[in-house]
């Protein structure tokens, strides 16, 4: 709040307040000042003499350096030893470091330097570049000999700087204990100034102010002084005049205000409620019925219906209904858009009446028929698409308020996107079992159609021979046509497994060790797993994808590889990598080429890494050594989250 020009200056209380606190707070700014100085000579000096202090274990260590043969350590320690006595001589502020500025010191460390520069570092750097032998013996003897003599000078410094710094820590006492002298007088006579020119007048107003929140706008303060607590009390009289009159006014709107908020929060409660039933996995019919049978509790319908638009969109048919009659549910469970009002509703929008009796009675409405006053028409949208509508009957005279409208045509959204969502679904669900059909004609091709062509054809020969009575020949034949029974055998059963596989959990290692440890126990072919890496689990879709992959692989190996050591290694960090790999009989990829189609094994295998969006790679020679070896590789930006 501003200050009244008409308030004189000296008894404004901003004016006395600010004057108060200039000469207390000059005072103690002073008096701190010099307290720190003194702490940061202090501090300053007591670095010095950490820092002179090691100058003696610098010159012990000097001297343990001579006499050794490494001279890298030895210039090492002489430019430290220059750096310190660099650092006590001009001081590093940053630290801080600096000696104190008394003669007697700064001779004392001039001294020093002088001892260490023609005497102490003079013979060092002279043993440093003196070879073994008598002279160097004798350098060495006169270097122990004046090291202590030199010691006692750093002694000396430091000892002065001790003396220094006790009488700076005495000054730094007495000026903390009148500091705090200084400062209890000062906030004595501060709380007393405090008690007359704020808590007094503000005990007034605290007074005032107290009764006012217990309702009593009557009261008014009496203006005693001319300052600003005597302006702030007559604005705060002037400000009870105004809430007395407004208060009446407040009661209102906050009524008003709480009703239309309670109504708000009801209608957020319903939309949470019929969307979280929504989201829910539910099939279209109950999907309905549980929307329509909300929306009645909530708007107070007495009947209701969900109608969807048929795939010819000419009819509307009742998909469920509430309140409604079976003779008129059997007379419009499938009618024309143009012949009802909630069929029209699919492209006109909303259609609202309030009562029928104000319509047209030359037209008769099967609602009106039933008894109901009222109606409501929403459509039931998805991505902008019409799929239906849903009808509110009232039994009596009722109209939609806005929100109402609103929040009708919200939930309309919402129940068309399930819809939509559940005929999705439904949808992939067809185009994965369509895709696994041909997965599996495509096997059935591979294994078991080729293995009764050979039969057949085996079996042409077996008749000529019978013909002719060629008993060899019959020998020949029936040993094959056994091991085409038993290869047919063996395919049927495999393509049962595989494709009656599923996961049992979500974790993958477990189930390639399953599928890996089965195919050793069928073919007595030694494998091994390697299962490496933290990256998160792949989607179940993905993984089921990669165990067929996996099964088809090893399938192969049985049939043609005659492997003794199969080893299957996958690598699931942020990218997934499969390698199997076996030491059986090879094949050469480009005969294998020139086959096309009629190799459908590795096709299928092909198809499936195609689904995941991965690579596969084949890398195989027709020799017994090498083998083959099925690279499945499925980049980071292809995971799905499982």
């Amino acid at each position: 709040m501003q200050t009244s020009p008409s308030i004189p200056l000296h008894k404004r209380l901003t004016f006395r307040i600010l004057l108060t606190t200039l000469i207390g707070l000059s005072l103690t700014l002073a008096a701190i000042a010099y307290t720190l100085l003194l702490s940061w000579q202090l501090e300053g000096g007591g670095a010095a003499i950490n820092e002179a202090g090691s100058l003696r274990m610098r010159s012990y260590r000097l001297a343990a350096h001579l006499q050794t043969p490494i001279k890298a350590n030895l210039e090492q320690e002489l430019q430290e030893f220059n750096h310190s006595l660099s650092d006590l001589e001009f001081g590093v502020p940053k630290r801080p470091l600096f000696l104190p500025t008394s003669l007697v010191i700064r001779q004392q460390l001039k001294h020093v330097q002088s001892e260490w520069q023609q005497h102490i570092e003079k013979k060092a750097r002279d043993l440093l570049v003196e070879k073994e032998g008598s002279n160097r013996a004798l350098l060495l003897s006169q270097f122990q000999t004046e090291l202590p003599q030199f010691v006692d000078e750093i002694n000396k410094l430091v000892s002065y700087v001790e003396v220094e710094l006790a009488e700076k820590t005495t000054w730094l006492r007495l000026c903390q204990t009148a500091l705090i002298f200084m400062s209890l007088a000062a906030s004595v006579a501060l709380l007393y100034l405090l008690y007359l020119w704020i808590v007094e007048p503000v005990s007034r107003m605290q007074a005032g102010i107290a009764r006012m929140s217990e309702d009593d706008f009557t009261v008014r303060l009496k203006v005693e002084t001319e300052d600003e607590f005597g302006a702030l009390t007559g604005a705060f009289n002037h400000m009870a005049d105004h809430i007395q009159a407004a208060h009446q006014y407040l009661e209102q709107r906050v009524a008003q205000k709480t009703e239309k908020l309670q109504a708000q929060n009801h209608e957020v409660g319903t939309l949470y409620e019929i969307a979280g039933f929504l989201s829910g996995s539910h099939p279209i019919e109950p999907l309905c019925r549980g929307f329509l049978q909300r929306i009645m509790q909530h708007i107070g319908a007495d009947g209701g219906t969900v109608r969807i638009i048929d795939s010819q969109s000419e009819y509307v048919h009742i998909t469920v209904h509430e309140g409604l009659s079976e003779q008129m549910v059997e007379q419009e469970h499938c009618i024309k858009k143009q012949d009802c009002l909630c069929g029209a509703a699919t492209e006109q929008g909303i259609i609202l009446v309030r009562d029928f009796r104000l319509l047209d009675q030359a037209k008769k409405y099967r609602c009106q028929e039933e008894g109901y006053v009222s109606l409501a028409v929403f459509q039931i949208l998805a991505r902008d698409v019409v799929l239906g509508s849903f009808s509110l009957h009232f039994s009596k005279e009722r109209a939609l308020t806005s929100q109402e409208q609103r929040l009708l045509e919200i939930l309309g959204r919402n129940l068309g996107a399930a819809i939509g969502n559940q005929r999705l679904i439904a949808k992939e669900k067809e185009i994965a079992i369509a895709e696994e059909r041909n997965l599996l004609a495509q096997g059935l091709h591979d294994s078991i159609a080729q293995g009764l062509n050979f039969l057949n054809l085996q079996v042409q020969m077996l008749g000529d021979s019978l013909q002719r009575e060629n008993m060899q020949e019959i020998k020949d034949i029936l040993p094959q046509l056994r091991a085409g029974v038993k290869e047919s055998y063996e395919d049927v059963r495999e393509l049962l497994s595989n494709f009656r596989a599923r996961l049992e959990d979500t974790n993958l290692e477990s189930e390639i060790k399953n599928v890996v440890a089965k195919f050793q126990r069928q073919t007595g072919v030694h494998t091994t797993v390697n299962y490496a890496g933290n990256g998160s689990q792949l989607a179940p879709e993905q993984q089921l994808q990669v165990l067929f992959i996996l099964q088809e692989a090893l399938s192969n190996v049985r049939k043609h590889s005659w492997a003794n050591q199969v080893t299957v290694k996958v690598e699931n960090e942020r990218d997934f990598c499969m390698n199997i790999s076996d030491d059986g009989q090879g094949f050469s990829i480009e005969e294998l080429s020139k086959k096309g189609e009629d190799h459908v094994g590795l096709s299928i295998m092909r198809e499936r890494a195609n689904r995941l969006a991965a690579s596969l790679d084949i890398v195989s020679e027709p020799t017994k050594t090498k083998g083959t070896r099925i690279s499945l590789y499925l980049k980071r930006q292809e995971r799905q989250v499982a």
